[in-house]
């Protein structure tokens, strides 16, 4: 056999570069975080060999797929041999025998075994994954029904919920920045500045490699969001436990908000702001929305802030998530940092 196949847990636990040889289309779906795509196919040739197997079966299927991959497999080595070699020198000229070339597929069948086949000419070290991207993805969705202890962070718009996230964590706290996994603030201006949100697969993937990474017996942190942030949905097994969880709810005053929010929004272009308020000018009304576009043009933030916020604020009071075990901190005019985990942590018995 000139490959070894692993399952997920042993598989992870080689030192080397993780290597995804699906095409470029299955990729972007839902990978397993900090692989690298080298594909054998390109989406096309996927497309092409999937109905020649449908329609005349593997054998032939099989010979097409050699067809394409003789025309490219130097460049696939290539670029194997190049991200090994940069590996190697990122891990301090780590010996070559010591460096395993982890390769993943879809199911752990030809794609990965054909890579490793090759990789195992040249006597490089190399492994695949038992079952493929398909085993990782049911680690991934089993790991959403374990029982987490939460702890969910709620406040209204401006209350500086992902600062205190952001702080815990710099303090050893385990948190999950599901705003920053989904590449979005959940609002209408959530996306700005942010970087294209990954798929939805992705999305869940992001957040059971964070979980994996905690102790399971130690609370976790996680700020309050409605089931969908921008174009990604919260694992539905693990919004029920947030639903569920104990809840902090930051207390802060107007004037505190509306600084935070000038801070974190007047940065941005004046068409993108205006945008985003138009995507809400139907839950704004016509007033609201055009004092809000007025003020964006005369760069009179806390006018802007006051129109969103009293949008936001009425919709915040309909939610509900881990209202029926809530304690409240009040945060108003306190910018110390050691004093607000000293707050936090009276509240919470860990």
């Amino acid at each position: 056999m000139y490959s070894k196949k692993k399952e997920l847990e042993k598989f992870r636990k080689f030192k080397g570069p993780l290597i995804d040889v699906r095409s470029p289309g299955e990729y972007y779906k839902g990978n397993l975080p900090n692989s690298i795509n080298i594909p054998l196919f390109d989406n096309e040739e996927r497309s092409i060999i999937g109905t020649i197997y449908k329609n005349h079966g593997r054998e032939k299927a099989v010979i097409k797929g050699l067809e394409f991959v003789a025309n490219k497999i130097d460049s696939i080595f290539n670029n194997i041999i190049e991200i090994f070699n940069l590996y190697k020198s990122n891990n301090n000229n780590s010996k070559s025998e010591e460096i395993t070339i982890k390769i993943y597929c879809a199911r752990g069948g030809m794609r990965s075994l054909s890579i490793a086949w090759l990789l195992e000419k040249y006597k490089l070290k190399n492994i695949t994954l038992r079952g493929g991207y398909k085993s990782y993805r049911k680690w991934t969705l089993d790991s959403f029904k374990k029982n987490w202890k939460l702890i969910v962070v709620g406040g209204k718009t401006g209350t500086g919920k992902t600062k205190l996230l952001k702080l815990l964590d710099e303090n050893n706290y385990q948190i999950v920045d599901l705003e920053e996994l989904a590449c979005h603030r959940g609002s209408t201006f959530g996306g700005l500045g942010m970087k294209k949100q990954p798929s939805n697969e992705q999305f869940e993937n992001l957040i059971a490699e964070e979980l994996k990474s905690f102790r399971k017996d130690n609370k976790i942190f996680v700020e309050a969001e409605s089931a969908n942030i921008g174009k990604c949905k919260i694992p539905h097994e693990f919004f029920i436990q947030m639903k569920k969880a104990e809840r902090i709810e930051i207390i802060k005053s107007e004037s505190n908000r509306l600084e935070e929010l000038t801070k974190t929004y007047s940065i941005f272009e004046e068409q993108d702001l205006i945008d985003a308020v138009i995507r809400i000018k139907k839950r704004l009304g016509p007033q609201r929305t055009k004092i809000a576009i007025e003020s964006i043009k005369n760069k009179n933030w806390i006018s802007v802030c006051k129109s969103v916020l009293e949008y936001y604020d009425k919709c915040y009071d309909y939610e509900k998530m881990g209202k029926n075990n809530l304690k409240t901190i009040n945060l108003t005019d306190i910018f110390d940092k050691q004093t607000t985990l000293k707050l936090i942590k009276n509240s919470i018995k860990f």
